[in-house]
């Protein structure tokens, strides 16, 4: 899968959060509609995701590719 092909598919599990990790993959968050907060992801926990210093709740957030 290229990167292209991974713009703004949401991380909808586990090994999509952990493999953007592992590849530094840049991030954006959103809650509803609302762009909350985008970068890479530095933890993950099983109740939140910190980007940029920021723990965000992953139950009220959505994760997407940025590129």
């Amino acid at each position: 899968m290229t990167r292209k092909s991974r713009f703004m598919r949401p991380l909808s599990s586990d090994i999509h959060l952990y493999t953007a990790k592992m590849e530094q993959s840049t991030i954006v968050v959103f809650i509803v509609d609302e762009l909350v907060g985008s970068g890479k992801i530095e933890d993950i926990t099983e109740n939140s995701v910190r980007i940029g210093g920021e723990m965000l709740l992953r139950g009220l957030c959505t994760f997407k590719y940025a590129g």
